[in-house]
């Protein structure tokens, strides 16, 4: 690490409730632009995140094993496994900070980054958040309400748990699964068997060395389901983003809409929920937050993400500061940015299927959002194969009214496939 580039604030963290984070992280360091930041993943937020830190100043270096990954299009890249010990000390080497972007590190290159780097977000909370039944027990922990739910390790027990939870409910693996994958929705009594089967095969199922680990989740009857991006530097300031509201189409999100369609004490209460946690699990970086709301306004946490998120992108062209420069500026120890709103927002994800169309509807000039009064942004991803379901990228539609937002993606047709 470069000294001219590093301040040591000599501020030293008294975590409670939770084992002290790595020695290395005890101390908090300010890094000022000019500094290198290593990030562990090349996929399109670790793009996001280089390009917003470039602008500050910030140099970057990321490890992903793709071949010209989308991250690695925009900075240097290191092209190896991430479980590759040779490969994270060359990380560790070049950077003078390390983060992550993706949630699914490798445990063994997160204790040896912790140990040979400066790792501000430490490993603690990577391994709360990789396992669905520690990260409930951590939310519980910091008072704040998740849906009622059973560890599930047997098909007997996934039977008893129904029983007492009430149907319907969700089966989810305990670790794993994204977009929907690693859960099914058990309706009745007769789908048991066949949701278990489908989430624990026969040859997992019939090793007595390995018990299976399931989360069974009563089914909340939400009216809607809404996020909050929180940031915590290394320091110990916390700000929040304005709750988005997200609809999901086959398990992926489809739009986030902000201002959310709810009530101003929803919003208000959302954030501070999304704030007692990043500060009670002693974050730092981003923390993206997701809730059920209720019919009579109750907020249920649903899943955390320790890193920039997908309903977070609106903060790009809508907010003051984005989520990702709000991340650089959290591990780096800078003030936080503020995150204010500046124009109502519907974020559309672009999926492969989408892609094409997005690029040819977006080259020519668009009468209906002329019309509208709407500013289409479009950021795409850089990813070399698009696949069905996969994000290729996303649509900010800058707006007057979120409504107008709706009726350019219903009227454009694109995402009718």
């Amino acid at each position: 690490m470069r000294p001219e580039q590093l301040k040591v604030a000599g501020v030293i963290r008294q975590d409670s409730g939770l084992k002290a984070q790595e020695q290395q992280a005890d101390v908090v360091r300010t890094l000022l632009p000019g500094s290198t930041v290593g990030v562990l993943g090349g996929g399109q937020l670790g793009r996001m995140m280089a390009l917003a830190g470039s602008a500050m100043g910030y140099r970057f270096v990321a490890l992903d094993p793709a071949p010209d990954a989308p991250c690695g299009q925009v900075t240097p890249q290191i092209i190896a496994a991430y479980d590759d010990r040779a490969a994270a000390r060359e990380l560790a080497q070049r950077a003078d900070v390390i983060t992550y972007e993706f949630e699914n590190v490798d445990a063994g290159v997160a204790a040896l980054l912790t140990e040979e780097s400066y790792v501000p977000q430490g490993s603690a909370l990577l391994y709360t958040t990789q396992h669905r039944l520690r990260e409930k027990a951590a939310i519980e922990a910091a008072g704040v309400p998740v849906a009622p739910y059973r560890k599930v390790g047997s098909l007997a027990e996934l039977e008893r748990a129904a029983a007492e939870l009430g149907l319907p409910c969700v089966l989810k693996t305990a670790t794993g699964g994204y977009d929907g994958k690693g859960q099914a929705v058990i309706r009745s009594e007769e789908e048991l068997s066949t949701a278990f089967r489908q989430l624990v095969p026969e040859s997992s199922a019939s090793d007595k060395e390995i018990e299976p680990e399931l989360v069974l989740e009563k089914f909340i009857a939400f009216q809607c389901e809404i996020s909050v991006v929180a940031a915590r530097s290394a320091g110990g300031e916390v700000k929040s983003f304005p709750p988005a509201e997200n609809i999901h189409v086959n398990n992926i999100l489809h739009l986030s809409i902000v201002p959310a369609r709810v009530t101003e004490d929803i919003q208000k209460r959302a954030c501070k929920l999304a704030e007692t946690l990043i500060s009670g699990l002693n974050a730092v970086g981003l923390l993206a937050v997701e809730m059920f709301v209720t019919a009579d306004g109750e907020l249920f946490v649903n899943e955390l993400a320790p890193r920039p998120h997908n309903s977070g992108h609106y903060t790009m062209d809508a907010c003051v500061t984005s989520q990702f420069e709000q991340h650089v500026r959290a591990i780096c120890n800078l003030p936080l940015g503020d995150t204010s709103l500046l124009t109502p927002v519907v974020m559309v994800n672009v999926l492969g299927q989408h892609l094409q169309g997005t690029i040819e509807v977006l080259s020519k000039a668009d009468e209906e959002a002329n019309r509208l009064g709407i500013s289409p942004k479009l950021h795409i991803y850089g990813k070399t194969d698009s696949k069905l379901g996969r994000k290729m990228g996303h649509i900010n539609l800058l707006c007057k009214d979120t409504g107008d937002g709706l009726s350019w993606v219903e009227q454009t047709n694109l995402w009718r496939n």
